[in-house]
């Protein structure tokens, strides 16, 4: 063979390797690319047609959370959740705020990845902070409002205590507690994080997202975040600095393992990396919510700390912040493992149904609003703190929390999105009907934008 024979063999083969590289791997009637130079295959376009476009299951799953913490709460307020057969069960029901963080950083940080995918220039920072603030300020502002009229408060509460939950800075100065808004300080935190990720973003994108290195890369990145969230809670713990306990590091870790499942869902869809054992469990939803709940079972034991408001020791808060990162994740990751919707398992479709579509959307107004309607029913009915009623007290705040968010959603959240956003038919999430699953996304870093607002704020 001559040398020109032999440099255009080596030429096709490293065109060959490239091409393999490129293309999805595991795709249906799409056979991985040999390397047989006599009769190569033709390769499918690659890029971000294979991306998701919706996760529907994600909807229900932000109704759960948002049931868990108003259930948590009128718990602490009735006495259930301190004691009694259901203290455990009942308090550790503030788990809810750690599937809505991993929610958060799974569809927030993802369309970063989807760009990369598609060598587009990722979310503009400027338009992202704009869509938050639509998101998550009119509700908050409604409740804030609520809780100044409705609710008597202590003497020092004064007009700058409201400001600050207003502007999510209440939790950065000391004694911050407002009756009807005790849950906000959870919104703060998320706060905090959406300011952040842009700059994390950044950062983890430096390295590139097209190969299984750079994967690695950004999941050992994350795995350090999730190791420092413990880390900061067990510092944090003494009584002395319990108000620095719920700043952003103390939560990086929930909120890193929702952008490591974005990560690993990304990189399996464009063949980056293997299948492997979560590829095996992406169709088992039973197997992997029932470690979840193991997990939960763990989490009600004393090893995550006292059910009261007493003061935990380091470990049982560093044990508290990784049982409910590892619970969390585990419920969310049938939501966004399959390759398509159309091969998510008949429950993970049931949670992204029209019903648990219309749940999502109210979601956040019914975490929003629930404390402060619990507090004038108890001022009703005369409903004396740990004194019983739980019953009453939760079908009546879940009732009346899920009708004010409804027309909270309806009039006024989502018409003043479809304002700031300039589209009159945004909408939270898309219906199921919306994305036919037989018709390939034209643009995959849009919609995964549109699906960056299925957070719960």
């Amino acid at each position: 063979m001559t040398g020109d024979g032999r440099q255009a063999r080596v030429n096709r083969l490293a065109l060959l390797e490239r091409l393999r590289r490129q293309r999805p791997r595991g795709q249906p009637g799409t056979p991985d690319l040999k390397t047989d130079v006599c009769a190569p295959e033709p390769v499918p376009p690659s890029g971000p047609a294979s991306v998701r476009r919706r996760f529907g299951g994600l909807d229900g799953l932000r109704a759960i959370g948002a049931l868990a913490v108003l259930s948590t709460h009128v718990g602490f307020d009735s006495g259930d959740a301190l004691r009694g057969p259901f203290s455990g069960l009942l308090s550790r029901l503030d788990a809810g705020v750690a599937l809505f963080f991993v929610i958060s950083g799974f569809l927030l940080y993802r369309p970063h990845l989807v760009a990369m995918v598609a060598r587009k220039a990722r979310p503009g920072t400027g338009h992202y902070l704009w869509h938050r603030v639509l998101r998550i300020g009119p509700a908050l502002w409604i409740a804030t409002a609520l809780a100044a009229f409705l609710l008597p408060q202590p003497p020092q509460v004064t007009l700058g205590w409201y400001l600050r939950h207003a502007a999510l800075i209440q939790i950065y100065f000391p004694a911050h507690q407002v009756a009807g808004l005790t849950q906000m300080w959870s919104l703060a935190t998320e706060g905090a994080f959406y300011l952040c990720l842009p700059l994390l973003a950044w950062f983890l994108s430096r390295g590139g997202f097209s190969s299984r290195r750079q994967v690695y890369r950004q999941l050992i990145v994350l795995g350090i975040l999730a190791v420092g969230g413990p880390l900061w809670k067990a510092a944090m713990a003494p009584p002395n600095h319990l108000e620095n306990g719920l700043w952003l590091p103390g939560y990086l870790g929930w909120f890193g393992a929702g952008m490591s499942l974005a990560v690993w869902q990304v990189a399996r869809s464009e063949g980056l990396i293997p299948d492997g054992v979560l590829g095996k469990l992406a169709g088992s939803p039973g197997t992997v919510w029932a470690g979840a709940l193991a997990v939960f079972a763990l989490a009600t034991s004393s090893w995550a700390g006292p059910y009261d408001l007493s003061t935990s020791s380091p470990g049982q808060a560093a044990t508290k912040s990784v049982l409910y990162a590892v619970l969390a994740t585990l419920i969310v990751f049938p939501a966004v493992a399959a390759a398509d919707e159309s091969s998510e398992p008949a429950a993970v479709r049931a949670l992204g149904g029209r019903v648990g579509h219309f749940l999502g959307d109210i979601s956040y107004g019914v975490f929003a609003y629930h404390v402060v309607i619990l507090g004038v029913i108890e001022l009703m009915l005369g409903h004396i703190v740990f004194t019983g009623g739980f019953a009453p007290l939760f079908w009546l705040t879940l009732s009346i929390s899920v009708v004010l968010a409804t027309l909270s959603y309806r009039l006024i959240e989502r018409p003043i999105m479809r304002r700031g956003r300039r589209d009159r038919r945004f909408d939270v999430s898309p219906l199921p009907e919306d994305v036919p699953g037989d018709s390939p996304p034209q643009n995959a870093a849009a919609h995964a934008s549109v699906n960056a607002n299925n957070v719960r704020a």
